[in-house]
Parts: structure tokens; sequence; C-alpha cells
């Protein structure tokens, strides 16, 4: 029997789509309740955006996990939207192992204080000398931190990324080590931890950074 995602959030006719996804042990409501969705109506942007539980999916399991894209990436691209994608801590981790598997299925991606992976894997990169310097072997792939870890070698040149965190976050160090691998103008940082104090006005500023279309006025 075909999974059925649990979504938060309305889709509309809106020319763009953000999928998020949320922290680990954070229900896709969370996000509504911090009120996301109120500083895009704020803003009068032309953005649906929708919350998907992945409460259920491993990271280990990301490569199978067809329906975020069958269900919703490919269907609103379909109709014309541009679609990012994107991921609030783990959530982080996931969308960016999401695109490694499928190249090519959002149009943008929006990582708030996307979880680097563990000091474990981290090790296996440091110990080569760094992400640059690092050939992954078979086994190093078995490992689904470091598939992510592959992907941020080399991510797509042209792929529009936000990627933010807090500067007292318990993973800043870490975190700054995958801001580090997209452009500088990609890379944000406010004040706070590993919560909303800091996700919210790193989610305003996403949104202020001219990515989306507003709605148009009537006449």
């Amino acid at each position: 029997m075909k999974a059925v995602l649990r979504t938060v959030g309305t889709v509309s006719a809106a020319p763009q789509l953000l999928v998020m996804l949320p922290g680990a042990h954070m229900q896709p409501e969370e996000l509504f309740d911090a009120g996301l969705a109120q500083c895009i109506a704020r803003r009068g942007l032309a953005l649906d955006l929708l919350s998907v539980d992945i409460s259920e999916v491993g990271l280990d399991a990301v490569h199978t996990w067809d329906a975020l894209q069958a269900d919703l990436l490919s269907p609103a691209r379909a109709r014309g939207a541009r679609v990012w994608l994107g991921g609030i801590s783990l959530g982080g981790m996931v969308a960016m192992a999401h695109l490694a598997e499928r190249p090519g299925v959002a149009d943008g991606l929006c990582l708030l204080a996307p979880y680097p992976g563990s000091r474990p894997s981290m090790n296996v990169v440091d110990r080569a000398g760094g992400p640059d310097q690092w050939q992954p072997t078979e086994a190093d792939l078995r490992d689904p931190e470091l598939r992510v870890w592959q992907w941020l070698k080399r991510p797509p040149p042209a792929l529009p990324v936000f990627v933010g965190h807090g500067t007292e976050d318990r993973f800043a160090a870490r975190i700054q080590r995958v801001a580090e691998r997209f452009p500088p103008a990609s890379r944000h940082t406010v004040a706070g931890g590993h919560d909303w104090a800091a996700w919210v006005p790193l989610w305003e500023r996403f949104l202020d950074a001219g990515h989306f279309s507003s709605t148009p006025q009537a006449a």
C-alpha cells in the first residue's frame, strides 16, 4: 500500500511552492504555530507553504522516499510552479539528502540550522583534510550522512540556496562547515540558539531576500 504523506498547509494556484521538512521530534504543525505562514502573508508573497511530517523517514531511508517528489514536488513543477525544498535541523539534512539522490527536483533550497551530521561522520571527512580532499570509499557511502557530504563537495552551482543558523547554536561550528560549501551570499547568521528565537528571524530574512514574487494587487 502506498504511503500517504502527512502535510500541513494548503496548496493553491500560487506560482511558487515551498515544502519545508521539520526537525527531529518536531511536528509539521509547529512551523505554522511559529508563524511562518503569517510571515509570508504579511509580505503578500505568491507562495504556498507546506510542512511535511518526516517522523517515519530516517536518513538511511531517504533514497527510497519517493512520495515527496511524486506527490508534492513533481506535480507542482508540472503545473509550472517554482518549487523550493527546505528544512530545519534534521529536516535540512533530509532535504539535502533528497536532492543528492534526485538531482534537479527543486528550484531552490532553504536550510535553517541544518543538522551537519554526527561527529563520527564529520571525523571521516576531517581526517582526509576536509571535504575537498576527501575521496569517499564504498564503505563511506553506506553512511547516509556521508552521502550528503559527498553532495556538499560540489553542490549544484546554479541552485539558489539560503542557509542560516544562530550564532549560539550548539551545532554552530559544524553548521558553518555546511554553509561554507555554498557562496558567501547564501550564508546568514543571527543571534540565538537551536530554536525558534533564531529560526524565525532567519525565515524573515529568507523571505526578504527576493527569491519570491508578490501576489498581484487587484485593480
